[in-house]
C-alpha cells in the first residue's frame, strides 16, 4: 500500500511499482472514484493510465450515495481479482478512512433498522423525562464496556450503541477492536512524504494546473447534471469552492487560493493520520532527485517481496 498526502506523487510511484512487480493499481482516494470529476480529482493521465491497470477510478456515478463500507467492498473485491490473475495488488491513496478500511477488519455492520422508529423514540422520552443517565444506565446493563467509554451527555451515541445491542445481540465494538489487522492477505505499509515547502510549493502548483485544465467547466457540467453542495461527491476540496464562485460568493482568483488553502490543510491532517501507523515504512521523495526519485522505494521493495 503506497499512502501520503495530496500532490505528494503517489499515482508516479504506485505506476513504477505496478511496472515493476507487476501489479494493478487499486485506487485509495475518495474522490478520484467519480466520473465526470476527472479534473478537480488529478485522476491519473493516459500515459500513467496505458502503463499500468488501475480499479475504482472513475467508476462511481457522483449522484449517486457512496460510502466507506461500500468502497471497501468494491476495492477488497478488486484486490482478490487481482491475485487470482497472479498479479500483485497495490493500493495507492490518501483518504484515511479507505485506507483502514483495506488495512484492519472493519466492522461495518449496520443494526436490523427499526421498522417504525418506536424504539429510538423511546429512548428520546426517556432521556427527556429521565435525563440522559437513564438512558445511559440501560446501556451500562447491557454492556458496561461501552457505557465506560461513552459519556452520559452523548446522548446519540448511547442510543446508538443500544440499538446495536438491542437490534443484532453485538455489543458495540470499540475504536480500538477496529484496529486488528486484516487475515484477508498481507499489507506492505509505504508513506510518501516530502519537506514542507516542497509539498506546499506542489500543492500550490497543482491548483493552479487544476484551475487551467478545466475545473470551473467542470464543475459547471457538474452542477448542470444536478449535482450542488449538498451532495457527498461535491464536498471536495476543489469542488465546494468552485461552486461558491459559481454562485457569485466570491472571484476565482479567492476561490483558487481558498483551494490552496484547504488542500494545504489537508495535507497536513493526512500526514497526521498515516503517522499512526507504526509499521508504514516512510520515504521523503524530497532526498531523491527526480530522475531517483521512487529508486529507493523499488530497491527497498525488492528485498521484502
Amino acid at each position: 500500500m503506497i499512502a501520503g498526502p495530496t500532490a505528494v506523487g503517489k499515482t508516479g510511484c504506485a505506476v513504477e511499482v505496478a511496472e515493476a512487480f507487476n501489479g494493478e493499481i487499486v485506487s485509495a482516494d475518495s474522490m478520484q472514484i467519480y466520473k465526470h470529476m476527472d479534473v478537480g480529482s488529478a485522476k491519473p493521465g493516459a500515459e500513467e493510465l496505458s502503463r499500468a491497470r488501475h480499479h475504482l477510478v472513475g467508476e462511481i456515478d457522483p449522484r449517486e450515495p457512496f460510502s466507506v463500507a461500500l468502497y471497501q467492498k468494491l476495492a477488497k473485491g478488486a484486490i482478490e481479482g487481482i491475485f487470482s490473475r497472479g498479479k500483485q495488488p497495490i493500493v495507492s491513496g490518501g483518504t484515511g478512512l479507505y485506507v483502514n478500511s483495506l488495512i484492519y477488519d472493519m466492522d461495518f455492520t449496520a443494526p436490523p433498522p427499526q421498522d417504525d422508529g418506536s424504539g429510538r423514540r423511546e429512548l428520546e422520552e426517556l432521556a427527556a423525562l429521565h435525563g440522559s443517565e437513564s438512558v445511559h444506565g440501560r446501556l451500562a446493563a447491557a454492556d458496561p464496556e461501552a457505557a465506560a467509554r461513552i459519556h452520559p451527555n452523548n446522548l446519540k451515541r448511547v442510543i446508538r450503541a443500544l440499538e446495536v445491542i438491542e437490534g443484532s445481540g453485538r455489543r458495540i465494538r470499540s475504536f480500538e477492536d477496529s484496529f486488528v489487522k486484516t487475515a484477508d492477505y498481507g499489507t506492505v505499509l509505504i508513506g510518501l512524504t516530502r519537506d514542507r515547502q516542497e509539498l506546499y510549493d506542489r500543492i500550490n502548483a497543482r491548483v493552479g494546473d487544476l484551475i487551467e485544465g478545466g475545473l470551473v467547466s467542470e464543475v459547471e457540467s457538474l452542477a448542470a447534471m444536478g449535482l450542488d453542495s449538498g451532495d457527498i461527491s461535491m464536498k471536495g476540496i476543489g469542488y465546494k469552492e468552485i461552486l461558491g464562485h459559481l454562485r457569485g460568493e466570491y472571484g476565482l482568483d479567492t476561490a483558487a487560493d481558498l483551494i490552496r488553502r484547504n488542500t494545504r490543510r489537508y495535507a497536513k491532517r493526512q500526514l497526521t493520520w498515516l503517522r499512526r501507523y507504526d509499521d508504514m515504512k516512510w520515504f521523503n521523495l524530497s532526498e531523491n532527485s527526480k530522475c531517483d526519485e521512487f529508486r529507493e522505494i523499488l530497491e527497498w521493495l525488492s528485498e521484502k517481496m
